[in-house]
């Protein structure tokens, strides 16, 4: 019996022991397969504080929200290795590193904005800035920028700063040689700040000393025009900003109170801006219908509606050409599929897809394609564009001179034939 249990004590420390060996081996083996994995064998990439952080958002936002869920038909996923995998000095490369990457997807308007341009895009987004007041323009035969326009009770409008000076120094810092953004990063700053603007002017030179204010940026124009013996009310908005569309309404309100008896609506030249700015804009005139569909990547549709709350329900006409886009398209195509208004002018630019635009770490930014949208109609105007109504353009000799204070004039033939639409929709609800 004794014999018998020390047998069996015996038997399970063998088996004890074998269990315990071949746990050992299976362990050091599994040591051996971290040590030769290169996926372990590769140091962490230190991201905080260096130029990759910056290209790792940039991916991660782009892998987080693009329309195109095959990234163009690519492995993203390698894309963002590549990335991580490079050496940067500086955040130049890094930049010029994200906008490489950026561009295999094939959308020029998924884009990366450098610092200075993030901040142009919000100011411009926001209608609202800080800085004296003045746009400038480049040309390539000037050595110097050139100011083409002086905003209206600005720091510059009120100091005495003129069209056409060219800008030749900013705190004494020439500015030959620089280009627009640089320029402008030298006369900005926080507000309630000095500068001296020093322009030249009939070969004399002349200094302003400025201090740097908030300028609202303005995007729409209106005028009660008399014709055909009609009064009109003419409007044109150069951008869908957030202001305008509380612009929009006011311009309304006070045109009306005028007598305005219908609306001539300018979008020539607008390239569009915030898309819930062209909805609300679309409300102020839809009394019911879809105003816009989106898709996004998944094909989840979403469909915005007319909030039933129009401002007016007057007689109207929109004048639209090739610069017309996005923002623009989006309105234009609500008032056309809705029967409110008589589309005039050339066909839109095409763009209908809808970017969102993302700040990163370090005061950049990413503009990303993020939804594709349709017209109350279901229509895709992506590269096609919007069809006017009546179509009435410019000879091509005509086109290359127009310029924007030629607007809604005896020779803008666009507006002339938008007035005639406008007259007769007015004359036909006076007949009996």
């Amino acid at each position: 019996m004794k014999r018998s249990r020390f047998l069996i004590r015996a038997m399970i420390l063998t088996v004890l022991r074998v269990l315990v060996s071949m746990v050992k081996t299976a362990f050091l083996a599994f040591l051996f397969c971290l040590a030769a994995s290169p996926l372990m064998a590769q140091t962490p990439i230190a991201l905080e504080d260096s130029p990759k952080a910056v290209i790792d958002e940039v991916w991660q936002t782009v892998n987080r929200e693009y329309v195109d869920p095959t990234f163009n038909h690519q492995d993203w996923l390698a894309t963002r290795a590549k990335l991580l995998a490079g050496d940067y000095k500086d955040a130049s490369e890094a930049y010029q590193a994200i906008r490489k990457s950026l561009k295999t997807l094939g959308d020029p308007y998924t884009r990366f904005l450098e610092p200075r341009e993030f901040q142009a895009l919000r100011d411009s987004t926001a209608g609202e800035l800080v800085g004296v007041g003045i746009l400038l323009n480049l040309v390539e035969s000037a050595k110097t920028p050139t100011i083409v326009s002086v905003l209206k009770n600005s720091p510059a409008s009120r100091a005495g700063l003129q069209q056409r000076d060219e800008l030749i120094a900013v705190d004494g810092k020439p500015t030959t040689g620089l280009d627009l953004g640089g320029v402008s990063k030298l006369i900005r700053g926080p507000e309630g700040s000095k500068v001296v603007i020093s322009v030249l002017r009939n070969n004399q030179k002349y200094d302003y000393p400025l201090v740097r204010s908030s300028i609202i940026l303005h995007v729409v124009n209106s005028e009660l025009k008399e014709e055909n013996g009609k009064k009109i009310g003419y409007i044109r908005l150069k951008e869908f900003s957030s202001r305008a569309p509380s612009e929009m309404r006011e311009a309304l309100i006070n045109l009306s109170l005028q007598g305005s008896e219908g609306w001539v609506f300018d979008l020539r030249s607008n390239p569009g801006g915030v898309v819930i700015a062209a909805t609300q804009i679309a409300n102020l005139f839809l009394q019911s219908g879809t105003i816009v569909s989106t898709l996004d990547r998944g094909g989840l549709r979403e469909t915005i509606k007319s909030d039933r709350h129009p401002l007016t329900a007057l007689p109207l006409v929109l004048i639209v050409d090739g610069t017309s886009a996005s923002a623009s398209e989006i309105l234009a195509g609500a008032l056309q599929d809705n029967r409110r208004a008589t589309v005039v002018g050339t066909r839109t630019y095409g763009k209908g897809v809808i970017q969102k635009v993302n700040g990163l770490s370090d005061g950049s930014g990413v503009n990303v394609t993020i939804a594709r949208y349709r017209t109350p109609k279901g229509n895709d105007i992506h590269k096609k564009g919007i069809e006017p109504d009546i179509l009435i353009d410019f000879s091509a000799e005509k086109r290359k001179s127009f310029r924007a204070e030629q607007m809604a004039t005896a020779t803008d033939i666009q507006y002339q034939q938008a007035v005639a639409v406008l007259t007769e929709k007015l004359a036909s609800a006076e007949r009996p």
